[in-house]
């Protein structure tokens, strides 16, 4: 169950050093050789207890994804991120610089493709409603809104579909393992800005990364710091799609 944890640390680069943290209001950033982004967890219960954190290896930090701690969890997502979404490592990984994909949101990109299919969203993330309208269309959610199902239907649910799109921070609360077993019969989309951009997940059953990379840390480390929440994407954040088309 830990194999996908145990790559993504094992694949941050040993040399790399933690130059900035900060835990947003909605998002927890990690600076080092670029920006990594995780959703700050928010409703979590504890305490962070991470002690001093600029200064100590990247790899170190990214192993706290591990943690039964959420809060801490969330912090080691941000680091794996700040080590695999940047703009040089997605030229490596593409074989181009990065550029502007037009539908880099996956749901977009998917719209054609779902027209009539089964649909499960794990998160309720906000612009669904084009997908709610051209397949069979189900939301799974931990704090359900009206209309989704508890994230305990994913056990009932998962293996009817024909393509599931799993919120990035199921890494956090350690579910995304189960989640990948029981929909591996769909397309899978692992989607959000907390996603970690690795071909790593491909050989789990993942078939599309979407996820964002910092272009612009400044003003994108400002717009956090100042409590932006979706402004993100206007201020340096830029939505990125990776298919394992697009490496292998």
């Amino acid at each position: 169950m830990w194999g996908i944890y145990d790559e993504l640390i094992a694949a941050v680069p040993e040399e790399l050093v933690v130059t900035e943290c900060m835990i947003g209001l909605y998002w927890t950033l990690v600076r080092s050789g670029g920006v990594g982004v995780s959703l700050t967890m928010r409703k979590e219960p504890g305490r962070l207890n991470l002690g001093k954190i600029t200064g100590v290896s990247l790899r170190e930090l990214a192993s706290n994804i591990k943690s039964w701690n959420n809060l801490r969890a969330m912090v080691g997502l941000a680091a794996i991120n700040a080590a695999f979404n940047t703009p040089e490592q997605l030229a490596k990984l593409l074989g181009h610089p990065l550029t502007f994909q037009e539908h880099a949101n996956a749901f977009s990109h998917y719209i054609e493709q779902v027209r009539g299919k089964k649909v499960a969203v794990v998160g309720h993330f906000p612009g669904l409603e084009e997908l709610a309208k051209v397949s069979q269309f189900s939301i799974l959610e931990r704090n359900p809104n009206p209309g989704d199902f508890p994230d305990p239907a994913c056990e009932y649910l998962l293996g009817e579909q024909d393509f599931v799109f799993i919120t990035a921070t199921s890494l956090i609360n350690k579910t995304l393992p189960r989640l990948l077993e029981l929909s591996r019969g769909a397309v899978n989309v692992l989607v959000g800005p907390s996603t970690p951009l690795s071909p790593i997940f491909f050989k789990y059953g993942v078939e599309t990364l979407a996820g964002l990379v910092v272009v612009e840390p400044s003003g994108f480390w400002r717009t956090v710091q100042e409590g932006g929440r979706m402004e993100i994407f206007n201020n340096g954040g830029q939505m990125v799609r990776v298919s394992r088309n697009d490496v292998l």
